[in-house]
């Protein structure tokens, strides 16, 4: 079966002053892929993908998503369309509970669609609230504080938060990162599990996660797009172990 393409940029750029954070960027990506983005500090990756969800404009350039230009759309209409983007830095309500922190998310999606009575708006609020905790393992922390979680439990609650939203493309910006050897094991199972439904779009430094969990990488360095392919293709890149692989220290 042929790859059906589910968003892609075409000479995409974001410019900070004198300064090409992305330069004029073609990427594509396919429905049901697990696609990683990789690359030094300042290599443009989080430019990318805050151009792609709408948390920044693109100062030239077009962005495509299911066939439909959604170059000069809000985040929030983005997020109506499928596009959810969870933080690098934890992004929930500290003060409330699990259970209150992905409602708001479920809350917000459903309002665009669904019709009915209160009564049936709450159930199927919790229903979309159970069923996003479920599946990151936090039902047993269901009216806990957010703020009291450990902070691996914290990311995982942000996934929920994003699930809720019901996403076709789910972008992750570094979801590793702050999580122990056992946490970050049991979170690759729970991207495979989630790819299932989503597509899975991430940022992430930790070389042996990528290699686990992409089908393919994208590979940036200074704005630009420097390599592309399968895991093994990526290892051998020369381009791609000068920039990034090579220098055993650097961070995505």
């Amino acid at each position: 079966m042929a790859a059906v393409t589910l968003l892609e940029t075409r000479a995409v750029a974001k410019h900070f002053g004198g300064l090409a954070a992305v330069d004029a960027v073609d990427f594509r990506l396919n429905e049901g892929e697990i696609r990683a983005i990789i690359g030094p500090n300042g290599a443009g990756k989080t430019t990318l993908v805050s151009l792609i969800s709408g948390r920044l404009a693109p100062s030239s350039g077009s962005i495509t998503f299911e066939g439909e230009d959604i170059t000069r759309l809000k985040s929030y209409q983005r997020v109506g369309r499928g596009i959810v983007y969870t933080f690098q830095v934890t992004s929930i309500y500290r003060n409330l509970s699990c259970y209150e922190n992905v409602a708001l998310a479920a809350q917000r999606s459903l309002a665009r669609g669904l019709v009915g009575s209160l009564f049936g708006s709450e159930r199927a609020v919790a229903e979309r609230v159970e069923a996003a905790i479920h599946r990151v393992n936090l039902t047993d922390r269901l009216d806990l504080p957010a703020g009291e979680l450990a902070y691996g439990h914290q990311r995982l609650l942000e996934v929920a938060m994003g699930l809720a939203l019901d996403p076709k493309l789910l972008i992750l910006d570094e979801p590793t990162q702050g999580l122990s050897q056992g946490e970050t094991v049991s979170f690759c199972a729970l991207i495979r599990e989630l790819a299932k439904s989503a597509t899975i779009l991430l940022i992430e430094h930790n070389m042996s996660v990528v290699l686990e969990l992409a089908e393919r990488i994208t590979v940036m360095d200074r704005g630009a797009i420097i390599a592309e392919g399968a895991p093994d293709e990526i290892e051998r890149n020369s381009a791609v172990q000068r920039a990034y692989l090579g220098t055993g220290d650097a961070e995505a």
